[in-house]
């Protein structure tokens, strides 16, 4: 039987490189793992974390590896790259971060020491390269020792446990198909026994090991049915030598058909399923991506509670631990490799390597529906022949590995639909930010509509959607202003929308999580990217949580909005309730302002006078929830956002009625001829500053977009923006003085008459 040690303790780092040392280094710093070294300089901004390649070294003795003959140590994630040396000899390496992989131990001595380097370093063949995420580096996950007899279930096979399941679902019946690959098969056989949930065996078959391949029939099969019923299976293998078991490995999966339809939307078990979710980053503050089960399990729950029935697990493989819990709670996942932002034609064979490890480890799961081919890979265009081959390579190497499941890509926002590598997956899912990064709220409908139309035999979600909210705060939301309630109102209306398209086959917000991105420079807290409907700690759900809660969950609450928002100077305000009840009653000071019944969505909104302090209390059925406001004379400053970089104050910067200002569009500044003349004015001053900063990071999406190439799409976008977005966006592009300068020109252009 195998065993498996964990040697996660007791480790020692050094972040500069370091030759292999012969012995244990006294001067290294004493770590253990999962660790990363950039969980401080990644989560901060100005996009200068450390990516350099350090170093690991530990001590292992013999005594305490057990007394089985062939030993494997197994890394379940290095970032990004890594080499491991074994008493000063080089035994394996490995490009890619988020997968797991395994080298074979050769002699062991009485003390061994072993050496690992992990490289985050820039390059141009291994992805990812370019993202809005910080790539920290590190031994950010489990690392263990698995001691085997020579006969043992494949350990050097891309990962994987050696065991692969596909079970295929016919009437109430189900074929489960098994592959075991096994190391040193002569005289072994391999008994396969399938047990239901009871643990009650439901099904046995023995075969040869040099085959390894079988089926065993499920009758009345239990299906794993999604949140409803994530019913799952086990499988043990054990693998016989003259009767004696020299290796067993346990999985579960589940008995479940899906189908993708272009006019149904998803549907599983034969019934329509449409995946209504979010997409999830890993990192958390402090630590980044060196996770434990607490905090994979923390996240879960968070899902869980808001009622999704899927996830987008981005951008890349994410831990075993996250894949099981997805299995047991019913969601419905996309699993991607990092193949994203930029094409590297030097990057092919990588990601072809990180495609077979991300299938191969994770086949078994039955929540898995689908395999993530790219995500905004476009963004140096989309006819690059190689980008379009590499895809097309991608895509056939999935069908073969796995030819029960979909692939897809997420396609940037600008990208036009008849682009050829847009037309190679199964299907296909579009990130958009209308309302955010430039067009209106309510053109998420429209948008989809279109395709639907043109394109009817093509099965198309929304992979992306969102925007960012801070602590801020106002009694009117306006797009770029970072506040809580423009958050709240953005989800609101496109909640409106996807719930009438149910032949959208999944939509996924983005993010259920705030994370690391230490390029931004937005919102007024640097490195970070706040489009989570949860705050970056798990602290605190933002109201828009509610508003998915309350769409979604079938869960019992009531949320009154703007628990933050407290200090208002108006004397009647609006006050948002959500809940998933029929009805609610709002309460100021214990005087009811009465029952609101739920329409079609459930979002209620109350005018509630304003004096002096009020509590309020909101009642749907046996749910109860309570909040205050206060009157004030003027808008409290601390509600509204400063930006550092440039020193402006947007709150009170001139807005003279009748004339412009940064508040207005590029569109509406277009369609004047004084706005033009200033538009040429402005591109003049962006192209000087840019080429002052040239090999600079000025912060903000300025530096994700170097080398994007601008496209009709785009452009037309780009007039949704407001001038002071556009500032907002570019980081330390723009001097407060040039600001100043554009706003004083635009307050002398008239706007146009409507």
């Amino acid at each position: 039987m195998r065993e498996v040690i964990n040697i996660n303790k007791n480790w020692l780092f050094s972040k500069k490189e370091q030759p292999v040392p012969k012995t244990l280094p006294e001067d290294w710093e004493s770590v253990n793992l999962p660790h990363t070294w950039n969980g401080t300089d990644g989560q901060d901004g100005g996009n200068d974390y450390y990516r350099g390649k350090c170093c690991y070294v530990k001590l292992l003795k013999k005594a305490d590896l057990g007394e089985k003959p062939v030993h494997y140590i197994q890394f379940d994630g290095v970032n990004s790259s890594a080499e491991v040396w074994w008493n000063g000899e080089k035994i394996g390496s490995h490009d890619g971060g988020y997968s797991a992989f395994r080298v074979r131990i050769p002699e062991i001595s009485d003390e061994n020491i072993l050496t690992v380097y992990a490289d985050n370093s820039p390059n141009d063949t291994v992805y990812p390269q370019v993202a809005d995420f910080t790539f920290y580096g590190g031994i950010y996950r489990d690392v263990t020792v698995i001691g085997v007899d020579e006969s043992h279930f494949d350990l050097e096979f891309y990962g994987s446990s050696g065991i692969m399941i596909t079970p295929k679902v016919s009437g109430l019946s189900a074929a489960v198909n098994i592959t075991a690959r096994v190391t040193n098969p002569q005289d072994c056989s391999v008994r396969f026994v399938v047990t239901d949930a009871d643990k009650k065996p439901v099904g046995e078959k023995s075969v040869d090991a040099s085959d390894g391949k079988t089926v065993i029939e499920i009758e009345n099969a239990h299906l794993w049915n999604g949140t409803q019923d994530p019913y799952l299976y086990s499988l043990t293998a054990e693998l016989l030598k003259d009767g004696e078991k020299t290796d067993e490995i346990s999985v579960r999966f589940g008995c479940r058909s899906f189908s993708i339809d272009p006019q149904k939307g998803f549907i599983l078990n034969g019934k329509p399923c449409p995946l209504r979710g979010v997409s999830r980053h890993q990192d958390r503050p402090d630590i980044g991506n060196a996770l434990t089960e607490k905090e994979h399990r923390e996240d879960m729950d968070l899902i869980c509670e808001l009622g999704a029935n899927t996830i987008r697990l981005a951008h890349y493989q994410h831990s075993r631990v996250f894949y099981d819990l997805c299995d047991e709670r019913g969601m419905a996942v996309w699993a991607e490799i990092p193949y994203i932002s930029r094409h590297m034609p030097g990057g092919r064979e990588n990601t072809v390597s990180q495609m077979k490890e991300l299938i191969y480890q994770n086949i078994n799961h039955p929540s898995i529906i689908v395999w993530g081919l790219s995500n905004e890979i476009t963004m140096n265009g989309a006819s690059d022949s190689s980008l379009i081959e590499n895809h097309r390579m991608l895509n056939d190497l999935v069908h073969k590995i796995d030819p029960t499941r979909p692939t897809t890509i997420a396609v940037l926002s600008m990208c036009d639909p008849g682009e050829e590598y847009v037309r190679i997956p199964d299907v296909l899912s579009y990130n958009h930010y209308f309302g955010w990064y430039g067009g209106k709220t309510d053109m998420y409908g429209p948008w989809f509509d279109k395709f639907h139309k043109k394109y009817p035999d093509r099965a198309v979600g929304m992979s992306e959607y969102g925007c960012e909210a801070l602590n801020w705060h106002t009694s009117d939301p306006q797009q770029g202003d970072y506040t809580e309630e423009y958050q709240a109102k953005y989800h609101e209306d496109v909640i409106r929308q996807i719930a009438v398209r149910p032949w959208l086959w999944s939509t996924h917000v983005w993010n259920m999580f705030d994370f690391a991105a230490d390029a931004r420079s937005e919102g007024g807290e640097n490195g970070m990217n706040h489009k989570g409907l949860v705050t970056f700690d798990r602290k605190y759900k933002k109201d828009s949580f509610y508003a998915y809660k309350a769409w979604l969950s079938d869960e019992p609450f009531v949320h009154i909005c703007g628990k933050r928002y407290i200090d208002r100077p108006e004397s009647v305000t609006s006050v948002t309730v959500y809940t998933n009840e029929p009805s609610v009653e709002l309460f100021a000071n214990g005087k009811s302002l009465g029952v609101q019944k739920r329409g079609e969505f459930p979002f209620f909104y109350f005018s509630v006078p304003n004096e002096g302090e009020t509590v309020l209390t909101a009642k749907a059925g046996d749910c109860t929830d309570e909040s205050r406001i206060r009157k004030v004379d003027k808008a409290n400053p601390d509600y509204v956002l400063q930006e550092e970089g440039a020193v402006i104050n947007w709150f009170e910067i001139e807005t003279p009625p009748g004339y412009m200002s940064v508040n207005d569009t590029i569109g509406d500044i277009l369609a004047t001829a004084k706005g033009k003349l200033l538009a040429l004015k402005i591109l003049k001053m962006v192209r000087a500053n840019m080429k002052k900063n040239k090999g600079k990071s000025t912060g903000g999406m300025a530096d994700m977009a170097k080398g994007m190439k601008i496209n009709k799409s785009m452009i037309e976008m780009g007039k949704g923006f407001s001038v002071k977005r556009v500032c907002m966006m570019a980081g330390g592009l723009f001097t407060k003085e040039q600001i100043l300068e554009i706003n004083a020109s635009l307050n002398k252009i008239k706007k146009k008459q409507k």
